[in-house]
């Protein structure tokens, strides 16, 4: 019988010394409000780090989108009375080399003046190894402080299940972790006094914070949650030591790169790391904006750079943590270190708004690489683009394609054949838009504005790509399909003479997102309420009552003016319904009634809380004021932005808009426990960055601009498809109507004659029919089969013109 590698594995125990306590605690991650994070530029190093509460947080290996630890920290204690751990019982001060260089130095300083840890981290430029100088200082004489480090492994993306174990690799102790594929080793230039390992909750933190020191000694602890511990000689090193923190997919693997690692100079590795952070920089475009408390701009692109894969360039995670990660465990993997298509490609612009065109082909192809057989993306998926969560989300169809023609705009296309891409996806979104189906982020399906917005602008940038690539007609549908979901925004999405309205003092405002069911199954007599009060739908639907600055995307796609009236209302009743003066400036929550965020007393978000304001949404409010000619207030959202971010400048999801909570590190205007960075947030920075200085709104689709704005297109008809099943048909307007299949319906109007037709040549899958109508009329009756052969009836109503 073969034998396992784990009885081959030269680096564990001869004799082991089995920890009790298996399987430990129950895995929980740590906050996401990441002090700093970092990786090599180089691209040749597998690393990434984080540093949150002046102490290393989950370090990602061998890509972007898998987490192997929770956390290495210090513990002092005098071996008699005196316990501390840095992470909680230190203050932190941490700060880079400068603006937009992610080398980091962290000062830890004892609450109670007993001691000082200052910690600089870098990753190597060529190994799978991060490097942390110590120098460990007692700051009361005759002190007799002792050092332990401790160290959580949570490897391939898991608590539960991890191996940790003290051995050896060419006569070195180190300590040693395995899960999966991933082994994880850990080394120190200063000796070791002792060693342990054990499960969490029965471990060496415990021992030492109830006895002061280690009462036993373990060197095995399989398949539970597990720590390592080992006190280091630092008086023999006079308190300046390096611990190598090395990943393989072996245990010798991960060892040997965490002896390199300890016997090069540290100070060439992280002169090294720096001028490639620098060179990096070279790259960037010189945009600044006066009054930030942070080079934000330089921070930003750091960050989005730091986010993007390095074994597939152009695949950019959408943040280095997880949201409240300290109250969620494993089945909560993933979510925001996973490839989201909207985000990476928010993320691809910002970098090349930056002046990074490269960028965003490396996304692109990426994206290209990742695109299921139907033309769609998964909502979120991981690198290799197998999905994580089984959802969809139509922006994220959409955005690959305004991604497609920005590169186009910008000349930075050449070799690259997109329409293959494209047209797949344009005829997903055909196929199953303008509707959004009901995913894991939003809690209701239909036509949201943002949503829409996306689809339309997307439809004709396909429209451009579809004519150099020879195929008028498809161009043609692509441009009347567009033309027909812009005038749908309005009967779908701007609501009149509600309750809301009338509050503010407006005559209408677009919801966020109104279900299928609010404009498709009702009865004629609830569709004549509708024509008689002028309501947007037919009768009411609660959703009216949902704003959100997504509206404010219309003006961002170009499909509506800043000035146009509706869009002057629509912001308007955002403002009275969902901003709010923070101490750092002006924010917005994300829609009325939103649950994403702390609850009221600060407790983390756990499938319930309240929503706060996103600094994101501070950059979008940004672009609508340029775009409506307010430059100075679009500046001013720059600054507003640069004051919520962190002590290192990093934008967090959310702020916390409530009193302060010093118990829970809650500060008015200041991050909260959602995720930190978001690669989304300082995208949408440097995007407005560039607007400003631009004088214009950087990333708005010229062709939405001139068709609806300029040329003030309207569509003959409007459309019915299985994913929009309408009930009614504006006056004076013909019907299309859209199908899977060939098919042949029968058409009766009022009390005229039936009338039988048939679906034309399909385009992009569509098989449409045109039903043309007279001016007045009351109801039409549509009868046919589907594919299975069984008859389906649809009846609509004549609705007069808002």
């Amino acid at each position: 019988m073969r034998k396992s590698v784990e009885q081959h594995d030269s680096t564990r125990p001869t004799h082991a010394s089995r920890a009790p306590g298996q399987p430990g605690a129950t895995p929980r991650w740590t906050a996401s409000a990441k002090g700093a994070v970092g990786s090599s530029p180089a691209r040749t190093s597998r690393i990434w780090f984080t540093i949150g509460r002046g102490v290393l947080n989950e370090v990602y290996f061998p890509d972007v989108d898998k987490a192997n630890t929770r956390n290495m920290r210090f513990l002092v204690t005098d071996g008699v009375d005196y316990f501390s751990d840095e992470e909680r019982d230190a203050e932190h001060e941490c700060s880079a080399v400068a603006d937009g260089i992610f080398a980091y130095t962290v000062v830890s300083t004892c609450k109670h003046g007993r001691y000082r840890v200052t910690k600089q981290f870098v990753a190597h430029a060529i190994r799978d190894t991060l490097l942390v100088k110590v120098h460990f200082e007692p700051l009361v004489k005759d002190a007799n402080l002792r050092l332990f480090l401790y160290l959580e492994p949570h490897l391939a993306d898991k608590g539960a299940g991890n191996d940790a174990w003290v051995g050896q690799y060419k006569g070195l102790s180190m300590l040693f972790a395995h899960r999966a594929q991933a082994y994880l080793a850990a080394h120190a230039t200063a000796p070791w006094k002792s060693t342990t390992c054990g499960y969490i909750g029965q471990d060496a933190y415990d021992a030492l914070e109830t006895t002061r020191t280690l009462t036993a000694l373990y060197n095995d602890a399989p398949a539970g949650n597990v720590s390592l511990c080992g006190e280091l000689d630092w008086q023999g090193s006079r308190g300046e030591f390096c611990v190598a923190l090395a990943f393989g997919h072996s245990s010798a693997e991960a060892a040997q790169g965490a002896r390199a690692g300890s016997l090069e100079s540290f100070d060439r590795v992280w002169d090294r790391y720096v001028a490639d952070w620098k060179q990096v920089q070279q790259k960037f475009a010189p945009l600044s904006v006066a009054g930030c408390t942070h080079d934000l701009y330089r921070t930003s692109t750091a960050v989005m750079t730091t986010h993007e894969s390095a074994r597939f360039p152009g695949a950019f995670v959408a943040s280095l943590s997880l949201p409240w990660g300290f109250a969620r465990g494993d089945e909560d993997t993933g979510a925001y270190h996973v490839l989201w298509p909207r985000d990476l490609c928010e993320t691809a612009m910002g970098l090349m708004a930056a002046g990074d065109l490269d960028a965003g082909r490396r996304a692109l192809f990426y994206l290209a690489c990742t695109q299921s057989a139907d033309g769609s993306w998964s909502q979120n998926m991981w690198l290799d683009g197998s999905e994580h969560w089984d959802a969809t989300q139509m922006d994220g169809i959409a955005m690959p394609i305004l991604l497609a023609d920005q590169l186009r705009r910008e000349a930075a296309l050449s070799d690259f054949d997109a329409w293959p891409m494209i047209q797949a996806a344009a005829t997903f979104l055909v196929r199953q838009g303008p509707a959004s189906p009901q995913d894991r982020w939003e809690s209701l399906a239909g036509y949201a504005t943002f949503t829409m917005a996306c689809e339309v602008a997307a439809l004709l940038a396909a429209a451009d790509f579809a004519e150099r690539a020879n195929d008028p007609a498809t161009a043609a549908f692509l441009r009347a399909t567009a033309d027909a979901w812009n005038d749908a925004v309005d009967s779908l999405t701007y609501a009149r003479g509600t309750a809301l309205a009338k509050k503010h003092g407006v005559d209408g405002y677009y919801v966020r997102v109104m279900p299928p069911t609010a404009i498709g199954d009702h009865a004629l007599h609830e569709l004549q309420l509708h024509l008689k009060n002028h309501v947007a739908h037919a009768g009411y639907h609660p959703a009216q009552e949902v704003v959100s600055p997504d509206a404010l995307a219309l003006v961002r796609y170009g499909l509506r003016s800043a000035t146009d009236p509706r869009m002057t209302a629509t912001a308007k009743v955002i403002d009275a319904e969902l901003r709010k003066e923070l101490k750092t400036g002006p924010g917005w929550l994300r829609s009325t009634n939103d649950g994403y965020g702390e609850q009221a007393d600060g407790a983390p978000f756990k499938k319930t809380g309240i929503g706060r304001c996103w600094p994101l949404l501070a950059g979008e409010r940004g672009h609508f004021e340029l775009a409506a000619g307010n430059t100075a207030g679009a500046a001013e959202l720059l600054r507003v932005m640069s004051r919520q971010s962190n002590m290192c400048g990093l934008l967090p999801e959310q702020v916390w808009d409530a009193a302060d909570i010093s118990g829970r590190d809650l500060y008015n205007g200041r991050p909260s426990g959602s995720a930190m960075p978001l690669a989304w947030a300082h995208a949408e920075y440097v995007k407005l960055l560039r607007s400003v200085h631009d004088g214009k709104v950087w990333d708005v689709p010229p062709q939405t601009v001139q068709r609806y704005q300029v040329e003030q297109r309207v569509s003959p008809f409007e459309i019915w498809s299985e994913h929009l099943r309408r009930h009614w048909v504006t006056s004076g307007k013909s019907l299309r109507m859209d199908f899977d299949s060939a098919t042949t319906i029968c058409t009766q109007v009022d009390a005229d004659p039936k009338r039988t037709s048939d679906t034309e040549a399909p385009l992009l899958g569509r098989h449409c029919v045109h039903v043309a109508l007279p001016r007045e009329w009351t109801s039409l009756k549509v009868s046919y089969d589907d594919a299975d052969g069984s008859p389906h009836t649809v009846r609509l109503a004549c609705r007069r013109a808002a």
